[in-house]
């Protein structure tokens, strides 16, 4: 009974770790580099576009910040028209 035990033990890790380590493997095969970079991508996707329209909207407003200093917002550099 006691062999029995270890015996089922013993068969219950072995495929655990087999399994384990065929989805280890598995992430240095090409789909599961692909899988991988595929959902990292989604993750740091609404991040990466919120960032990229935050810079716009800053650049836009320093352009504009910019243009009136100079006098670039239609009125022309000591009153030449542009």
């Amino acid at each position: 009974m006691r062999r029995l035990f270890w015996v089922a033990l013993g068969a219950a890790a072995g495929v655990l770790v087999v399994r384990k380590a065929s989805q280890a493997l598995h992430r240095f095969t090409p789909s599961g580099m692909a899988e991988g970079v595929a959902g990292a991508g989604g993750r740091a996707q609404g991040a990466l576009a919120d960032f990229g329209s935050s810079v716009s909207m800053h650049a836009a407003e320093r352009e504009a910040e910019l243009r009136s200093a100079l006098g670039l917002d239609g009125g022309g550099l000591d009153g030449v028209e542009d």
